[in-house]
């Protein structure tokens, strides 16, 4: 895989969000409870990662983390579509294919209120610890598995904190995908060249991330909230000339508690108080990229 330095260096393009928004705003609500690794699955750890332990995955079973995961999918998932229900805010799923397949009522909200899915792989594992055939194989069935259940299939893909250098030919190679989430290096989406084709890239954010919570980063709703509020204001303050996008990503077992939920609620009531906002769904940006900015020939 090459790196970019540069990127759209001073001078980046005019999105032409629709309605001439300075902001194209995304959140992801990310559904992983019940994909982790976990013994009663046959794994050989309990996964502590992003839990109130915020440790990582334990070399015996841990039925705390584990009782942490359900909190996820039991309590906190439906807090958090209720706040963007009442709300009327779209989201957009970053789900595991076995997160959906063991809770159908979380399948049910999704294709009732239309909000997209982005494969987050068929298990919430570490895609760098599988070889070719093993991702080639969870790439398929977490696209079969979602489209399955949602009634549409996922046209995006991100990968658990990082790909491999191979998954993004992989997806590529698939032919199901629009994007893929992989990359935290801009504000805007991109074209790249992959195995001769051109791919389109929606950056994600672990920085607008209540992953923060678990690292100890941050430790109150309001130090949440200002922190999305502050890096929403200078996104909308430079959109009067470069508009650009922001992802905000939420997890059913983080900010689905009720003292961090009240960050949420605070964030969308401070942006839709702003004109020239255009809150949407990942794929709704996918699809208006490609069509305003389609890749250019070499």
């Amino acid at each position: 895989m090459q790196r970019d330095f540069i990127g759209y260096g001073p001078n980046p393009p005019d999105p032409r969000w629709p309605g001439g928004a300075r902001i194209a705003l995304n959140i992801v609500v990310n559904y992983e409870e019940g994909s982790e690794e976990s013994y009663p699955d046959g794994d050989s750890q309990s996964e502590g990662g992003l839990t109130e332990g915020g440790g990582g995955a334990f070399s015996t079973r841990d039925l705390g983390a584990e009782s942490m995961f359900e909190y996820g999918s039991r309590v906190g998932v439906w807090r958090l579509l209720r706040l963007l229900r009442e709300a009327g805010v779209p989201a957009t799923i970053f789900g595991c294919a076995q997160a959906l397949e063991r809770n159908p009522h979380v399948v049910d909200a999704i294709r009732q209120n239309r909000w997209d899915v982005c494969a987050h792989g068929n298990r919430w594992v570490r895609h760098q610890s599988l070889d070719e055939t093993e991702e080639r194989q969870a790439i398929s069935q977490a696209f079969d598995v979602i489209g399955s259940l949602c009634g549409d299939s996922p046209v995006g893909w991100y990968c658990r904190y990082a790909p491999s250098e191979r998954t993004r030919r992989l997806i590529v190679e698939h032919g199901g995908f629009l994007y893929d989430s992989d990359s935290y290096a801009d504000e805007l989406p991109y074209w790249t060249r992959v195995a001769g084709r051109d791919h389109l890239v929606i950056p994600y954010s672990l920085a607008h991330n209540d992953g923060k919570f678990a690292r100890g980063n941050v430790a109150t709703a309001g130090q949440f909230f200002e922190f999305l509020r502050d890096s929403f204001d200078m996104l909308y303050e430079e959109g009067a000339t470069h508009p650009r996008m922001m992802s905000v990503g939420l997890h059913c077992r983080l900010m689905g508690h009720p003292g961090r939920a009240l960050a949420l609620r605070h964030f969308l009531a401070h942006i839709q108080s702003r004109p020239h906002i255009w809150i949407c769904r990942r794929i709704d940006i996918a699809r208006h990229w490609m069509s305003e900015h389609p890749p250019q020939p070499e």
